[in-house]
């Protein structure tokens, strides 16, 4: 393991949500958020003992809230609470994301509004350092709250269901034995507790974010690499254009923009070759900004389901009661995920035309499709085709999930935000973006071979090397494919690019 994570209630940072999900960190929850998970577990205990009315706990769920449970049946109530919302289907979530929703619901457990045991905050912990993982199948959430996917977390927690451990699934019980844990009883909230979130939604979005924010600075690389093979206009980056009309995110992109070029030939007045570029250049700042000011959104929307007491009941111990709410609700975050993956297609379109804008002759001056062999020769043109099926399939991933709603549970539960759903396909959309730009950073990097444009700045010149060490310039025509692939994992998503640009714009 790697590192080391304290759970505490406050919310999770990103880079300690991805330090449990892919780095392996230990867990460890904090003294004081033990003492708070014990005090809410006591007042659950007071009100089992004193028969007051408490949703989940002495009544029946959902449709059934009418209905009183006996206290000497609550514990047995809890564990088929558990039991029956297993209900999930289809491919397994992949590890990274059943870790980052088991860190997310224990570190929320000790905001201490759940009524759980500490018990089951434990269990949780020792889940994530034993690297035992539920098999969580995806398709169940409707996104009010993640119920029947989190359920498959507590059947391993009770030694039932199934779990992979170091890359073999086992029956649950097993894969415990295995790693020197053992089953936990259920106590009389705590089967409620463990369902009852939408963790999976969170952690989901939380890594998303992450990797969305990487993947901005990696498309504001190869946009300023091809602005220097294009020898664009500099004058839509202009500070004083920024200032007429201040946009939101239109600054931020601008400045990223020149700072990667700054340096540069294509920074002096009236470098540029055309008066005007087509739209794919000139409107980068403001494309690239509509993402940024989504990733705000979506930070924003994200960073309280990182460490919030969102039960439902409330288990307010320093109050002495226990209330119903629907604190569990997640429309903010469907719908930032929704703008964030709308901001990320109409970029995955920008990035698509760019890279194809290079390759027009009479629009680049350079040779038609990037290459020198003439009429015989496809040059980089052929990847206009796989650049266009990415963004095909990226933008057709941009449908909004917020506004399907469903009706469930007798009509009790008649509003949803399918925000699990939404959170997986901006996944899915950076599957298809991280070879989308390595394409962009090919031609960029093509087109300054053929171009020689003289002096590139400092941020775009070690873009350029670094797209060298993984990519030769194209003479002879060669299969370009799993170059694109290598490139993609091994510069862009490894953060490898990024490193040694930003180093360079420091240092420059």
């Amino acid at each position: 393991m790697s590192g080391s994570v304290l759970l505490t209630g406050a919310p999770l940072s990103l880079d300690e949500v991805a330090a449990v999900a892919r780095g392996g960190a230990s867990v460890s929850i904090q003294p004081s958020a033990r003492e708070r998970i014990a005090a809410a577990a006591e007042l659950v205990a007071d009100a089992i003992e004193d028969s007051r009315p408490v949703y989940g706990l002495t009544t029946g769920l959902g449709p059934k809230v009418v209905e009183r449970v006996a206290g000497d049946e609550a514990a047995a109530f809890s564990l088929r609470t558990v039991r029956g919302r297993a209900t999930a289907v289809g491919r397994p979530l992949e590890t990274e994301l059943v870790r980052a929703a088991i860190a997310v619901r224990a570190n929320c457990l000790c905001a201490g509004g759940s009524g759980a045991g500490v018990g089951v905050a434990d269990g949780l912990v020792s889940l994530l350092n034993a690297r035992v993982h539920p098999r969580i199948p995806r398709s169940g959430s409707i996104g009010a709250s993640d119920l029947c996917l989190l359920a498959h977390v507590g059947l391993t927690l009770i030694g039932e269901g199934e779990a992979e451990l170091d890359g073999e699934l086992h029956p649950s019980a097993r894969a415990l034995g295995l790693a020197g844990l053992a089953p936990i009883a259920l106590g009389p909230k705590d089967g409620l507790a463990i369902c009852s979130s939408s963790a999976v939604s969170a952690g989901t979005a939380a890594l998303a974010l992450a990797d969305a924010e990487a993947w901005l600075r990696c498309a504001q690389v190869a946009a300023a690499l091809s602005m220097e093979g294009f020898r664009a206009s500099p004058t839509p980056l202009d500070p004083r254009v920024v200032a007429a009309r201040p946009a939101p995110g239109q600054e931020w992109a601008a400045a990223g923009l020149r700072d990667l070029l700054a340096g540069g030939a294509l920074a002096d007045a009236g470098a540029g070759r055309r008066l005007q570029d087509p739209l794919s250049f000139r409107c980068a700042s403001q494309i690239h900004g509509s993402v940024r000011v989504a990733l705000d959104l979506l930070a924003a929307a994200v960073t309280p389901e990182l460490g919030a007491a969102a039960d439902n009941p409330l288990v307010l111990a320093g109050d002495g009661e226990i209330l119903s709410n629907g604190n569990f609700h997640t429309p903010v975050l469907a719908l930032a995920l929704d703008a964030t993956a709308i901001a990320l297609a109409q970029a995955a379109a920008a990035i698509a035309e760019r890279q194809a804008r290079l390759k027009t002759e009479r629009l680049s001056g350079l040779p038609s499709s990037l290459s020198g062999l003439g009429t015989t020769g496809s040059g980089l043109g052929p990847l206009n085709k796989t650049a266009q099926a990415l963004m095909v399939e990226t933008r057709h991933l941009a449908a909004p999930f917020a506004t399907m709603t469903t009706v469930d549970a007798d009509g009790v539960e008649d509003d949803s935000t399918s925000a699990a759903q939404a959170a997986l396909r901006v996944r899915e959309q950076l599957e298809r973006l991280w070879p989308l730009v390595a394409i962009e950073l090919v031609a960029g990097a093509q087109a300054v071979t053929l171009a020689r444009p003289g002096r590139l700045g400092a941020g775009a010149l070690a873009a350029y090397a670094c797209v060298r060490e993984w990519i030769a310039p194209l003479g002879e025509d060669r299969p370009l494919g799993p170059e694109v692939e290598a490139l993609a994992a091994g510069a862009l998503v490894s953060g490898a690019l990024w490193e040694r640009v930003r180093g360079a714009i420091a240092a420059g």
